[in-house]
């Protein structure tokens, strides 16, 4: 599974680096709360990134004997990768770590993104400097 998660990564950071269109067009998911289920069945939380092509999503579901399983996605169309059997409360908290752990290294990319690319200010006063 690491290496799924490290090559959407790479495509996140590409598409900062290559943005597809003019900035701020692109929309970037912001953290979606979890849905509120009476039981961990159901709960789901989606990881951060510009397209829904390559955002994580994380799924508890209920198997058989109070078993739970963390159902791992990476975009609308792929197969999910099952984690488990566990507990509902490991679960959710497999959930949480995981959407926690995407967002803090999306953040990290997108900042190694921007501090690489010079900003359009800059740019200006250099060229005005050379004038």
């Amino acid at each position: 599974m690491s290496d799924l998660k490290d090559k959407a990564f790479a495509a996140i950071a590409n598409l900062l680096e290559h943005p597809l269109g003019p900035r701020g067009s692109d929309e970037t998911a912001t953290a979606s709360p979890p849905l509120a289920p009476v039981d961990a069945d159901g709960y789901t939380k989606f990881g951060p990134g510009p397209m829904a092509a390559i955002r994580f999503k994380w799924s508890v579901r209920r198997g058989e004997n109070d078993e739970y399983f963390v159902d791992e996605m990476i975009g609308q169309n792929s197969t999910s990768v099952a984690v488990g059997p566990m507990s509902a409360d490991a679960a959710i908290r497999l959930v949480d770590e995981r959407e926690s752990e995407a967002r803090a290294r999306f953040e990290q990319i997108r900042r190694e993104m921007i501090a690489r690319n010079p900003s359009a200010d800059s740019t200006e006063v250099t060229a005005k400097g050379d004038i």
